[in-house]
């Protein structure tokens, strides 16, 4: 089931999900995009299509990752003050997670026949970047973690990475704009915290497992609200000759941020 407000869907807001997959959206959606959770607790095999590459980013848990000749042992406790591991995989693919405990991912798909090598993605692996720090009085400091995008995986449809968003502070801010359709799912913690989205001119109250289409080249930003950490993974699929390669800022705004570099 998908219920959605305009952009804004809330199919499994503020719910424990039982084991098992649990879909937002496939890649017949205008966003070329799919997106689902997955709660695993035992060995389950993760495989693309030969039409589809396929992310997973681990949001919590414990175990073992086999893939090919490769064991990798993962591990995250929360989303705070952690980086994810993350699975990359073309078409035809697929990879074997084995979990210790109850263990959620995120996996997102998009059109891409192309095949290629994999690749595991492990904490250190992530970069982090201090956003916004020491400007605007640190009111759009937030941590920004990036897996890949066509610097690092010149092969993949996608870019993906993660926001971790103090409480009361911006972020993606100053509001930008960019032509490639993205996704935003969004956690709280405490679970029961909110936030509010910015797409163009609607705005939208935001709560844990919420998922966000940014399309149209809107301008969109985000804020947490006081006393809640906000935690969002992005995804942007790459256009035909159009790949991402960064966001233009909203007029006006961006000057907020330039005349202070």
């Amino acid at each position: 089931m998908i219920y959605m407000n305009n952009n804004l869907l809330i199919s499994y807001r503020n719910i424990t999900l039982s084991v098992g997959e649990h879909i937002y959206l496939n890649k017949t959606h205008d966003s070329g995009l799919s997106f689902s959770l997955l709660t695993i607790n035992e060995t389950i095999a993760i495989s693309s299509d030969n039409t589809t590459e396929t992310a997973i980013v681990l949001l919590n848990g414990s175990g073992i990752i086999d893939y090919h000749d490769k064991k990798i042992s993962y591990f995250r406790n929360n989303w705070i003050n952690e980086n994810p591991h993350v699975i990359h995989i073309s078409s035809n693919d697929s990879v074997t997670i084995h979990s210790n405990d109850i263990t959620r991912f995120a996996i997102i798909r998009t059109n891409n026949p192309l095949s290629f090598q994999g690749k595991i993605y492990t904490p250190n692996e992530i970069s982090v970047e201090h956003r916004g720090k020491d400007i605007l009085d640190n009111t759009c400091y937030r941590l920004v973690r990036q897996a890949f995008d066509k610097n690092n995986a010149t092969y993949s449809n996608l870019v993906i990475g993660e926001v971790m968003a103090f409480p009361g502070k911006w972020s993606s801010y100053p509001p930008h704009h960019h032509k490639q359709p993205e996704l935003y799912y969004y956690e709280f913690s405490p679970s029961y915290g909110y936030g509010h989205g910015e797409l163009g001119e609607d705005v939208y109250k935001i709560y844990h497992q919420d998922l966000l289409v940014i399309d149209q080249n809107r301008d969109h930003s985000q804020v947490a609200a006081p006393g809640y950490n906000m935690y969002y993974l992005w995804a942007i699929r790459h256009l035909p000759n159009n790949p991402y390669s960064g966001f233009e800022y909203t007029a006006h705004h961006g000057d907020l941020v330039k005349k202070r570099r």
